[in-house]
């Protein structure tokens, strides 16, 4: 939805109807996570992706008759493997999409969610798209840490989602809530659709050398608020790490102020490229000794990690909290200058992100890409929490 917000204001202010698009759920290797809008306006333009194939035809049409009035509407899109490329699921598998009209009518508190995401601010929009009261299908709950804005019917309902929902926001997920018509965990009837906005998962890269600048870019590119830290402050300057956040401090230091500050969490990602025992020992010292992240490693020759975990040792870290370090870091790709290394680094976090190989996948066997709804510690952790199917129907074959 961040990729559509704009141009949603734009129609929502203008006060004409437009038609939305989400993907709530995926089976399989449906190839756009939960959280996936696309936006049809009244003139017939759209904005954004729930598939990037042929299923958009038919998204788009059910998007038109959303605006034309038909009611909110959960629609299930599957093709098997052989018939994926032909309507554009390239790897096969099932998309629930949800369509709704969109309007200062149905859903007055977009402008409350846009100021939300334009400040970077955590934030959860819950929407039922499932309920025995048909009138309530189609209901928005913003959800923000201290309060929530708008109903999803009654304040019993919002009070208990509203709190499951703030649960989703705190580690990420996003995701369909499975619950009792009005919000009771151990019921059903009600589903709920939670698309949590966290700010950006943060890389922190100690080091302020050519390779630092290399990942920074890497870790940009791919999402990441990148802060780099460095104590020298010859080196570490907004000139040679444009686009970033730029630390003049001890590594050490700086990630235990964070740490204090509750600013480095389970989606974090921690390079150490001081390359300098002097500043790499007592660094990691602090990161295995803090709470877990989602990937921590250390640069060096196998010789220098040797040498590093030796000296780790003797400062008493374990070997068990050695073995979340990551060292050398970066998969075996060759790399060879800053840029190839900082590739390497970034497939890695990838690949932990993932849980993927890291090897060839022409050399490997089996599906390609892994379930949508396993478990991830980074931000956009989807999956159902209920304990029955999102829906019983049968998937549309649409191509």
């Amino acid at each position: 939805m961040r990729d559509v917000i704009e141009r949603m204001l734009g129609a929502w202010r203008s006060g004409e109807s437009a038609g939305l698009a989400t993907v709530v759920r995926t089976f399989r290797s449906a190839p756009r996570e939960p959280g996936a809008a696309m936006l049809v306006t009244a003139d017939g333009s759209v904005m954004g992706s729930v598939s990037g194939g042929c299923v958009e035809g038919a998204v788009y049409d059910l998007a038109r008759e959303a605006i034309a009035g038909t009611p909110p509407t959960l629609e299930t899109f599957g093709v098997s493997d052989d018939d994926a490329f032909a309507v554009g699921l390239s790897c096969g598998g099932i998309l629930d999409v949800f369509i709704e009209a969109l309007s200062p009518r149905t859903f007055p508190e977009l402008e409350a969610l846009a100021a939300d995401l334009a400040d970077d601010r955590p934030v959860a929009l819950a929407t039922v798209v499932g309920h025995p009261d048909a009138s309530r299908v189609g209901a928005h709950l913003v959800v923000r840490a201290d309060e929530t804005l708008g109903t999803l019917g009654s304040p019993v309902a919002d009070l208990r989602v509203g709190d499951d929902a703030r649960g989703m926001l705190a580690q990420g997920g996003t995701g369909v809530l499975e619950c009792g018509p009005e919000g009771e965990r151990l019921g059903s009837g009600m589903r709920v659709f939670v698309h949590s906005f966290a700010p950006a998962p943060r890389m922190l890269v100690f080091g302020a050398t050519a390779h630092a600048a290399a990942l920074a870019r890497q870790g940009a590119f791919l999402g990441f608020r990148v802060t780099v830290c460095d104590a020298r402050p010859v080196f570490a300057t907004a000139e040679r790490f444009p686009g970033v956040e730029v630390v003049v401090d001890r590594p050490d230091r700086y990630l235990a102020a964070q740490l204090a500050a509750g600013a480095v969490d389970g989606r974090t990602a921690i390079c150490v490229l001081t390359h300098d025992p002097k500043f790499d020992v007592p660094l990691l010292e602090v990161a295995l000794r803090g709470p877990r992240v989602a990937y921590l490693g250390a640069m060096g020759s196998r010789r220098t990690h040797d040498d590093r975990a030796r000296r780790l040792r003797e400062a008493g870290v374990t070997d068990a909290e050695l073995k979340r370090l990551r060292s050398p870091l970066g998969l075996d790709l060759g790399a060879r200058t800053p840029e190839e290394t900082a590739v390497s680094i970034a497939a890695e976090i990838i690949a932990a992100r993932w849980g993927g190989s890291g090897a060839a996948l022409a050399e490997a066997s089996g599906p390609i890409h892994r379930a949508n709804d396993l478990a991830s510690p980074w931000a956009h952790d989807s999956r159902t929490i209920s304990s029955g199917a999102l829906s019983g129907r049968s998937p549309r074959h649409d191509g």
